[in-house]
């Protein structure tokens, strides 16, 4: 039998497909390299490409405001400067809040700290004479007298002297990866903008290629799929900036409220903190917590438990209904999202689960959808509160129940007959 060329390809691509295999199931070192190298080189582009489509959210508003003047002309150039000149100056708006705040916090501990060191060693010294018991039991489980200072010094010594040379020995790597780094970020700013300003033209490059290679009903779905997932990732960083500015403003006048110090200073760093979902605010609780410990450790205290109450209202209330409902997702799966992508990936997942898990979310909902209507399920069972429904196993057991009823009766309908005859067996005998 003669194989045409069609057949002849796909045996030519089954047979190439099985030695790749092959080749990746018995080399695997080689292969984590190769796919190491190729990741590090197109690297730079993946952050260009995710620096782009962050820098979309806003130019695709401002674009949308200019296009509404007649005849303006080079609209996406001027959205794009003017979306950098946007983020730079809300970057220059974070940096003159903190770094300011930061000097001064960073003198006020200098100076507080001497005596905020000699309170806590009176505290502890006041605290042992009034608790005898404890400083008996230090001076029996410490032995400072047989301790060998010299060693420790010596110890000491060595542990700064192989540092210092571990550190000297790696300072050029340093450099070097810091001048890579820097040369890396330029390329992906670079094609960043590149992306930005050419993203119709990538867009309609993107549809060609899949209509190309895969059938069109997949094409099709593919492309339905990455536009939701677009939506759904646009309206989540949306929500997540303004999720924010809430927390932020409301840091700053509970704090001023109560009179508390640091208040641009802690609020700002909540804010930041608080763009890793659910529990980043902890870590501006926590730079907050020990600002004010050094002023004042009850209003540190005070904070704390601020913070637990603000942080229940955000989590509860406005994180989910501001960021879930942006991402059509509901309250209970945002948190289980941010739950299993702390667990998987860490910060990342955490910032990355809820979109992702919107999109599964959407698609299992439609597909359920799809399947209940060709499947033709009644939409009153499909309700918050079906009506009761009826199993076969529940119509077996009912019927069995409705047996041993009938034939307990029918035992007690025996029963009674009997006695009835005997009754009427011994009034004969009697008469």
């Amino acid at each position: 039998m003669e194989m045409d060329k069609k057949q002849i390809r796909t045996v030519i691509l089954g047979a190439m497909s099985c030695i790749v295999l092959y080749w990746l199931l018995n080399d695997t070192d080689r292969v984590k390299k190769l796919l190491g190298a190729a990741f590090t080189m197109a690297q730079p582009f993946l952050v260009g490409a995710c620096i782009a489509f962050i820098l979309n959210v806003p130019m695709r508003a401002i674009e949308r405001q200019i296009r509404r003047i007649p005849n303006f002309p080079a609209d996406r150039a001027v959205s794009i400067v003017l979306t950098l000149v946007v983020i730079g100056l809300v970057v220059s708006l974070v940096v003159h809040l903190l770094v300011p705040q930061v000097k001064e916090t960073a003198d006020i501990i200098g100076q507080q700290l001497p005596p905020f060191i000699a309170r806590a060693e009176q505290n502890i010294r006041l605290f042992l004479e009034e608790n005898p018991q404890v400083a008996q039991w230090i001076a029996e489980n410490t032995d400072f007298e047989n301790l060998n200072w010299t060693n420790l010094a010596q110890q000491a010594v060595d542990l700064v002297g192989n540092t210092l040379g571990t550190v000297v020995g790696n300072t050029v790597g340093v450099v070097k990866e810091f001048i890579s780094s820097i040369w890396n970020l330029m390329i992906s700013l670079i094609f960043s903008l590149y992306c930005l300003g050419n993203k119709e033209r990538l867009a309609r490059q993107a549809r060609r290629i899949l209509y190309s290679f895969l059938p069109e009903k997949w094409a099709d779905e593919v492309i339905r799929i990455g536009r939701l997932s677009n939506s759904t990732f646009s309206n989540f960083f949306s929500g997540q900036c303004i999720e924010v500015l809430i927390l932020g403003c409301m840091f700053a006048v509970t704090m001023s409220v109560l009179r508390m110090p640091y208040v641009p200073l802690v609020s700002v760093l909540v804010a930041v903190t608080a763009f890793v979902p659910i529990v980043g605010a902890w870590i501006g609780c926590a730079l907050g917590a020990l600002f004010i410990l050094v002023n004042d450790p009850m209003q540190a205290l005070a904070f704390v438990i601020m913070f637990l109450i603000l942080q229940q209202i955000e989590n509860n209330l406005i994180y989910p209904r501001v960021v879930g409902t942006s991402v059509g997702l509901p309250s209970m799966w945002t948190l289980a999202a941010v739950t299993v992508g702390a667990d998987l990936m860490g910060v990342a997942g955490m910032v990355l689960m809820i979109p992702i898990c919107s999109v599964l979310y959407t698609l299992l909902s439609e597909y359920t959808a799809r399947r209940c209507t060709e499947k033709n399920i009644d939409p009153e069972k499909l309700k918050d509160q079906p009506p009761e429904l009826k199993s076969k196993l529940k119509e077996k057991r009912e019927h069995a129940k409705r047996r041993r009823e009938a034939k307990k009766a029918a035992e007690l309908a025996a029963i009674v007959k009997e006695k009835l005859h005997l009754t009427e067996q011994n009034e004969h005998k009697d008469d």
